[in-house]
């Protein structure tokens, strides 16, 4: 039994959960302050203008990372139930196909998308005056995006593997670096939008460059051996990281509704504001993804080694602390809402009175988000890919796309806000009846 297998099985599960969670939560923190300082740095550097054109870009950088954590989770998933198994050679396979899998993908992806990409800028919302900020930011995002793909499965895979510490540091040293080039590449070097672009890219190899220390460690299992795509696992790997694609893909389809519905009522102010309120909104979302994060490789391991009362004392604590993240993230946005509008530089006060307003409406989601994506994580890391599925596509699609369309004809512009609130909220309620009603956790036979 390799040293990561004991840790799993002996270590007090308050503990072990704590020290997946805070590397995790505190990587994801340091995520989402980049991503926040990535907008100010656009907006206060090139204009508001430039901010939207970004906002509207953001879906293939979400497009690229959704592909990278359907592979890289389930991948991981898998690997993390055959160490559990002490089935050691069988892991190292899974993570080896995973890898190389995830970048086929992503390597095609990106040349179809490189071949019609005006098209798919207007697809994603861009009007005539936005295009060309759009053009500039998402041009390098395709050209390199292959680079999110290798930091983000190594990362998944890293955490699996027992250290979550490294994968946290890499985290950081991105984080870090992106603002150093964003105000390299945007103020001293006048590069505008693409400056941001290429900010992102190579800060974000360089902490891929730090994880793969990794492959140093004598205690770690992870290691690449020789490539034979299996049907059986590819087939298993889809399937169950299939849920972490829904969950990242679905935030670019909230942001390509919000745009269209948006200029659809508003024109630019919406979409302007709007852009604000998804940055901010994607920052907090990485603190519930980190508490996701830190849950899976610990539900995954003790589901496959059979350890169900474990199983069940993880889970309860991640959703308390989900839950208790998503009420001091629903207090923090009311009351600093104005200030961090203010982060942005927006200069005209229609605009900041309009962002204001609808992040309140907005971040009510917050009560109800965390014990969404806790449990769909968590069924995901058991095999309950169904479950997990219908979890993430009532709160995505399947309520949120026809309340965007709904709602503004009732509520008009309020509507347009609430429509992820209440999405999230009618999920929650679906769930906890769901929950009571059967146990979520599998029992000893």
């Amino acid at each position: 039994m390799t040293e990561i297998s004991l840790k799993l099985r002996k270590t007090p599960v308050t503990k072990l959960f704590i020290s997946y969670l805070i590397p995790s939560v505190l990587g994801m923190l340091l995520m989402s302050i980049n991503i926040l300082v990535d907008g100010i740095f656009v907006s206060h550097g090139v204009g508001e203008d430039a901010l939207a054109g970004v906002n509207i870009a953001v879906p293939i950088f979400s497009i690229f990372l959704s592909i990278s954590l359907w592979i890289g989770m389930g991948g991981a998933t898998l690997y993390s139930i055959s160490l559990g198994r002490n089935e050691i050679k069988k892991a190292q396979s899974i993570f080896t196909q995973s890898f190389v899998l995830a970048i086929l993908i992503v390597g095609v992806l990106a040349i179809l998308s490189l071949w019609k990409e005006t098209e798919l800028a207007y697809f994603f919302g861009a009007n005539d005056r936005i295009l060309p900020y759009v053009l500039d930011y998402l041009h390098i995002i395709l050209l390199f995006g292959i680079v999110f793909v290798f930091e983000n499965v190594l990362s998944i895979f890293i955490r699996n593997d027992g250290n979550p510490r490294l994968a946290m540091v890499g985290l950081i040293i991105t984080a870090i670096l992106n603002i150093v080039f964003n105000y390299v590449f945007i103020f001293v070097m006048d590069l505008g939008i693409s400056g941001a672009a290429y900010a992102t890219v190579l800060a974000t190899f360089v902490g891929f460059l730090v994880m793969i220390t990794h492959f140093w460690r004598k205690s770690s299992t992870l290691k690449f051996v020789r490539l034979k795509f299996e049907y059986a696992i590819i087939k298993q790997v889809m399937n169950i990281g299939f849920p972490s694609f829904i969950v990242e893909s679905s935030a670019a389809i909230l942001t390509m509704g919000y745009n269209i519905t948006f200029m659809q009522y508003t024109g630019e102010l919406g979409v302007k504001a709007f852009a604000v309120v998804n940055y901010i909104h994607v920052m907090f979302l990485l603190l519930f993804l980190g508490v996701g994060a830190a849950l899976q490789p610990i539900a995954s391991f003790h589901y496959g080694a059979k350890l169900y009362e474990r199983l069940r004392s993880s889970l309860k604590l991640a959703v308390g602390t989900g839950i208790l993240f998503g009420v001091i993230t629903l207090i923090v946005g009311i009351i600093f809402a104005d200030f961090l509008v203010s982060l942005f530089g927006i200069e005209s006060q229609e605009v900041r009175d309009f962002t204001v307003k609808g992040m309140g409406l907005f971040f009510i989601s917050y009560l109800f988000l965390a014990y969404n994506l806790v449990y769909a994580e968590y069924f995901q890391a058991i095999r309950n890919i169904r479950l997990s599925i219908t979890i993430i596509l009532a709160r995505s699609i399947i309520l949120l796309i026809p309340l965007i369309w709904l709602l503004p004809m009732f509520f008009g512009v309020n509507g347009i806000w609430l429509a992820f609130p209440v999405a999230e909220g009618i999920t929650t309620i679906c769930l906890v009846l769901w929950n009571r009603s059967r146990s979520p956790v599998p029992q000893i036979a």
